[in-house]
């Protein structure tokens, strides 16, 4: 299958998708910030779907988000639902359920609106029992795949933060390891608890999307990811209202830095 290509050929798909999804269309799909190509499916009086496609190899996490998301499902959280995924032609596949709404990056809200979504949702699933989830995205594993990733060139040094585009993949990296957090309050987090992952339909949050990350970890690796989102998209003063809202409003800005670092990677 040619990379990156605006549209998907039936014959491009696991054979046993092929007749089912022969009548549906096929359009390249930038909502949300996942790594993998990613295809709307409409069809004619039947329920839009999404195809999700990428390399299958070490750093896959295709495999990864279709177990996260059956099992978010089962806790109650609003997510695609997982309707096949399979692997062939040295692709990994995943055939999803579209949700209803629209990212927080673009959905028709306010700021305010979109703040208060972003809180009340992060709350939600950082209220579920740790002991109930049992994918660990603790800071020693994300380390030690984040230098796996620097290792196999897997890291876009052109894709880094403004402020660290002079520094190279080796130069970040030795700082994760000098300046660990210490200690760690886990929750069950997103991963990437970036606006274009969660959706929004009449003004209330309709889902997460892009859960190949989910798992037990410290709560600043998606505040420091979602306080980034929104300043970026509004300004600092949002971010703090959403730190706010959330209800850290003296935040470890020590650790928001570490886990806005630490992203570099992924």
């Amino acid at each position: 299958m040619s990379e990156l290509s605006p549209v998907l050929p039936v014959e491009a798909l696991p054979p046993e998708w092929r007749i089912r999804l022969s009548s549906y269309h096929f359009e390249r799909d930038e909502v949300g910030q996942s790594a993998a190509g990613v295809f709307k499916l409409v069809g004619d009086g039947k329920p839009d779907l999404f195809v999700k496609c990428e390399p299958a190899g070490p750093f896959g996490e295709l495999p990864d988000e279709a177990t996260r998301l059956l099992w978010l499902a089962g806790a109650g959280i609003a997510c695609p639902n997982v309707v096949a995924p399979d692997v062939h032609d040295g692709q990994n596949w995943l055939l999803l359920s579209a949700i209803p709404g629209r990212d927080l990056s673009v959905a028709p809200i306010t700021p305010q609106q979109c703040i208060e979504i972003l809180a009340t949702a992060l709350q939600l699933l950082h209220a579920i029992d740790i002991r109930t989830c049992p994918f660990d995205q603790s800071l020693s594993g994300r380390l030690a795949l984040a230098k796996a990733r620097m290792e196999a060139g897997e890291v876009d040094e052109d894709d880094f933060d403004e402020a660290r585009l002079d520094q190279s993949a080796e130069d970040l990296f030795q700082l994760l390891e000098t300046q660990k957090p210490d200690g760690a309050d886990l929750v069950v987090t997103h991963g990437d608890a970036c606006l274009p992952n969660l959706l929004a339909q009449d003004g209330r949050f309709s889902g997460f999307i892009d859960c190949a990350r989910l798992g037990v970890a410290d709560r600043y690796q998606d505040l420091a990811l979602a306080y980034r989102s929104v300043c970026d998209d509004f300004g600092e003063a949002w971010g703090q209202a959403f730190l706010d809202l959330y209800g850290v409003p003296q935040p470890d800005r020590a650790k928001l830095a570490y886990y806005q670092l630490l992203d570099e990677f992924f």
